[in-house]
């Protein structure tokens, strides 16, 4: 039990959010912000205290002014088992918490018009949480299906392609229905930006997934997936047929014929620990 108070270190305040702290304090609605701290504080615990359960390494637990993240410096490489468990160890928490207010209510601990309005952030938290727009946890809920059906890269695309549908048709029931909500378009803002930058990055990521893959960090192997290529294929554009939880036997073709086939970690050698970024599958055939 010890083990998990390490987590109470990690947790980070950002700095605008002690701003509005003070300013709910001067207006008289500490006790808004203090429900929505509350839900968003228990919901991230919960993300975090999971995935140290798996040994996952966590970088943070940041509480930020319209919402928190728990960072973790995971690229991947662990079972969609895992990363499913730890997606849905947030939204979770907000069943047992709404049994606890109703329970609070129903002994008169808490009045009415509290409950009512905790129950309505709760729900509300919940419901924002599971919108398949990355990063939220329905965007990865989103990255964990596709994961199931297609390579890294692919599955990347396809979430981040989905997640701007999604955004979109979020911004237009702003416009449509919460135009002045100064709120909403501050995390339509953050939301904008965390798919830009997740955009941006892609292809850092499908590295970083090759590379822990090439040191040994894959967690669970589901199950064997050979991949199909004639010899002139590129080992770069090979990798990025990788796929989560899959073991891939690279199977060489010539005209259409085989000629011969290698374990997928001689391929991560030869591109990592070889750097034999522009040679083609077929160079392996003499190499090896």
């Amino acid at each position: 039990m010890n083990r998990y108070f390490i987590l109470l270190q990690k947790i980070h305040i950002h700095p605008l959010l002690w701003v509005m702290i003070g300013i709910s304090i001067i207006t008289a609605n500490f006790k808004s912000l203090l429900l929505l701290m509350l839900i968003v504080f228990i919901h991230e615990m919960g993300h975090a205290t999971s995935a140290h359960f798996f040994s996952w390494r966590i970088k943070a637990i940041m509480l930020l002014p319209f919402g928190g993240v728990a960072e973790v410096d995971e690229h991947g490489n662990r079972s969609l088992k895992q990363e499913l468990i730890v997606v849905l160890s947030g939204p979770i928490q907000h069943i047992w918490l709404q049994g606890v207010a109703y329970l609070l209510q129903a002994t008169n601990l808490v009045s009415l018009a509290d409950y009512q309005l905790f129950t309505l952030y709760n729900v509300s938290i919940l419901l924002f949480n599971l919108l398949p727009v990355w990063p939220l946890d329905g965007g990865k809920l989103l990255f964990i299906l596709f994961s199931q059906y297609w390579p890294y890269k692919k599955a990347h695309f396809y979430m981040v392609a989905t997640s701007i549908f999604f955004l979109s048709i979020y911004v237009l029931a702003i416009l449509v229905y919460s135009p002045n909500h100064l709120n909403m378009w501050f995390i339509t803002t953050f939301l904008i930006y965390s798919l830009y930058h997740e955009y941006k990055n892609r292809m850092y990521g499908c590295l970083r997934f090759l590379m822990e893959r090439y040191y040994g960090n894959q967690d669970t192997i589901y199950r064997l997936k050979p991949i199909v290529v004639d010899e002139s294929e590129l080992i770069y554009h090979v990798l990025l047929q990788f796929q989560r939880g899959c073991k891939h036997l690279i199977v060489i073709e010539r005209n259409g014929a085989k000629v011969s086939e290698m374990d997928e970690n001689e391929l991560l050698h030869a591109y990592f620990a070889n750097k034999l970024t522009d040679s083609k599958v077929g160079d392996l055939m003499y190499a090896y």
